[in-house]
């Protein structure tokens, strides 16, 4: 299993709404940069991923999985485009926020670090457990 990281802003697509679309999931639409849909396209069904708000809270709020690989994105006509689904699995018990990632060790390589415009990143499976206890979760 590989780890990542999908980035959204609370006002466009919240952790709730990803909730609310149940087992169906959402399509991760809408990615316009190269590596974010490159990372897309190493997906595989099953992979897990942290659920981040931008922009407004800066941090991780929850678990989801990947229910559908990269398949064309249904938002535009553009063959580059791939988007995968992804379904909500669980909330953190705490949000874990870009500054404390930045302040904790294990986490200073990090892309979220490293490459905060990155709407769509890896994340190692060592950096996943550290969040996940960080977050008040099994790992």
């Amino acid at each position: 299993m590989n780890y990542w990281l999908f980035k959204s802003e609370p006002d466009a697509w919240s952790w709730d709404q990803q909730v609310a679309r149940g087992d169906t999931g959402e399509e991760w639409a809408g990615v316009r940069n190269y590596q974010a849909r490159n990372n897309m396209r190493s997906m595989k069904i099953g992979d897990r991923g942290f659920f981040y708000h931008s922009n407004v809270g800066k941090e991780m709020v929850g678990v989801v999985e990947v229910v559908r690989e990269s398949a064309p994105d249904s938002t535009t006509d553009d063959p580059r485009w791939d988007c995968v689904v992804i379904k909500a699995i669980a909330p953190l018990k705490r949000p874990v926020t870009l500054d404390a990632c930045k302040v904790t060790p294990g986490l200073e390589n990090m892309a979220l670090v490293k490459s905060t415009r990155l709407s769509v990143q890896p994340v190692t499976e060592a950096e996943w457990e550290i969040v996940c206890k960080l977050g008040g979760i099994d790992a």
